[in-house]
């Protein structure tokens, strides 16, 4: 079972770097190779070849759907339409997974239960309506049998890949990030398999909705770590609401709200739902806005997400400088980074949101146009940013399907004091300032510790200053590359080579 899923990853991927090498000797040669009939087919089979693979590929191919610096344009964008839907399992393989997490008689717990028809079935869980016996309707999300031990699998071997590339491409795995990119889907991962996780991150999202007048989290009933039971939603799903059945105040202040909560998430509280898609998010007119499915939640540290506020504020105030300086500072630079560069391609890029008309303007696109020109100046960008910025991209995506003429950065501006404010309560509590106060206190030790070794050393004239050459690759391909990358270049090489001379002799 192990092997034949490590073959057939191998073979996903190999289609994947067979198109990537083709397309870039093209460019080199000057030529503009199209992929006119075999592009979007092979597209699609990854796609495809994901989503049949389960849970953990899928995660996986959803970042990278925000990563166009890591993937070809046409692939990342069949990635974003990946799907986590699978073909129900009869309840018989579902029942024992309730028997064992909730006893023998979990039955007498309901008074009614519709195990024929599951509202929904993804690749880690299915979920059932019921109603307690108290009346309460809920939904009872109940964990697929077995597919942990899957997923604990696909992550050994996935462990293990990351491991071989970085010993074998050290600079392209410098530059890509790949170790934290694969840290950031296990962390997911490990969230999503126990639903009593899940249960603690809708509990703090609860609590952030209050003050918000639609804006509601489900009721967590009871959580095991394979059984979820909740409140049912009420209305339906933003993507299948009319929205002539809302007036156009109660539109815009259902974009308004959910702007202004999902940021709060990002920026303040540090906890968000990764995945408002319109599927997650339920409305009903003069009712409340519900956000379920909090299994994919992401978590940010207060370092990251004030500097991500700060490239928001960039681009929503046409401050190129801020957008280059306070990404650089949430990223890390490579020895090939250009930072001069990046800055130059913000100053370009920034005035195209600002001045963006209203049906032109795409924030989360522009923000995936942020990292992929950061990565392509030797800038390795946070996992966690392509996180944050798919969940923007989803959350505009469903604000508009309702609220399509609300504009994202007004929105946003109009969400700013509040969350600056947040951040400067934060910086002047208490106990921020008696970290601060400790830093300086131990800092200010370890700086006069320094300069009397160092000074100790001087009057010894035991003190020596090493220099280096500082090498900056700016190419691949360049006489400084790396030889094992060259060596994994040209096996890539060969190995496309005899692809396309197997193809030629059927």
């Amino acid at each position: 079972m192990l092997g034949a899923r490590v073959r057939f990853l191998g073979t996903v991927l190999g289609e994947l770097a067979e198109q990537e090498v083709r397309q870039r000797l093209d460019r080199l040669a000057g030529k503009q190779y199209e992929f006119a009939e075999s592009g979007p087919s092979r597209a699609a089979r990854v796609r495809a070849s994901l989503e049949s693979l389960g849970p953990f590929y899928i995660k996986i191919g959803q970042l990278l759907s925000t990563r166009p610096d890591l993937v070809p344009a046409d692939v990342a964008e069949e990635l974003e339409r990946l799907h986590d839907r699978t073909e129900p399992l009869p309840f018989a393989r579902m029942e024992p997974v309730l028997r064992a997490e909730l006893g023998s008689d979990w039955a007498a717990e309901f008074k009614e239960f519709d195990a024929v028809e599951p509202l929904g079935s993804a690749s880690i869980a299915q979920v059932y309506r019921a109603r307690l016996t108290g009346g309460r309707e809920v939904v009872v999300k109940v964990q697929r049998p077995g597919i942990k031990g899957t997923v604990d699998d696909d992550m050994r071997i996935a462990r293990f890949a990351a491991r071989v590339f970085a010993r074998r491409a050290p600079l392209l795995d410098d530059s890509l990030g790949v170790e934290s990119l694969l840290g950031a889907v296990l962390d997911a991962m490990s969230t999503e398999l126990d639903f009593t996780a899940e249960a603690r991150t809708m509990e703090l999202a609860r609590k952030a909705a209050t003050g918000y007048e639609r804006i509601r989290v489900p009721d967590v009933v009871l959580a095991t770590p394979r059984v979820l039971i909740q409140s049912l939603a009420p209305g339906t799903s933003i993507r299948d609401a009319d929205p002539d059945a809302f007036d156009d105040d109660e539109r815009s202040a259902i974009g308004r709200e959910l702007f202004d909560f999902m940021c709060k998430g990002y920026f303040l509280d540090r906890v968000f739902h990764a995945d408002p898609h319109p599927g997650n998010i339920f409305v009903q007119p003069g009712g409340p806005v519900t956000i379920i499915d909090w299994g994919m939640a992401g978590r940010v540290d207060r370092r990251l997400s004030m500097s991500l506020l700060l490239v928001m504020i960039g681009l929503a105030q046409n401050d190129s400088h801020v957008v280059a300086q306070s990404w650089s500072e949430m990223c890390r630079g490579t020895q090939h980074a250009d930072i001069a560069a990046f800055r130059q391609d913000m100053a370009l890029l920034v005035p195209q949101v600002f001045f963006s008309s209203l049906n032109q303007l795409d924030f989360g696109a522009k923000l995936t146009k942020v990292l992929l020109l950061s990565s392509r100046r030797g800038i390795q960008v946070n996992p966690l940013v392509s996180i944050v910025g798919r969940s923007f991209a989803n959350l505009e995506g469903s604000v508009r399907h309702l609220a399509p003429d609300l504009s994202v950065v007004e929105t946003f501006t109009e969400c700013m004091p509040g969350l600056v404010a947040g951040c400067a309560r934060e910086l002047a509590s208490s106990t921020e300032i008696a970290r601060l106060a400790m830093s300086l206190v131990a800092g200010s030790g370890l700086a006069l510790s320094d300069a009397r070794s160092v000074l100790g050393r001087l009057a010894d004239g035991e003190l020596t200053v090493q220099v280096d050459q500082v090498q900056r690759r700016v190419s691949l391909f360049g006489e400084r590359a790396d030889a094992r990358v060259r060596k994994v270049l040209h096996t890539a090489l060969a190995a496309t080579a005899l692809r396309c001379w197997l193809r030629s002799r059927r």
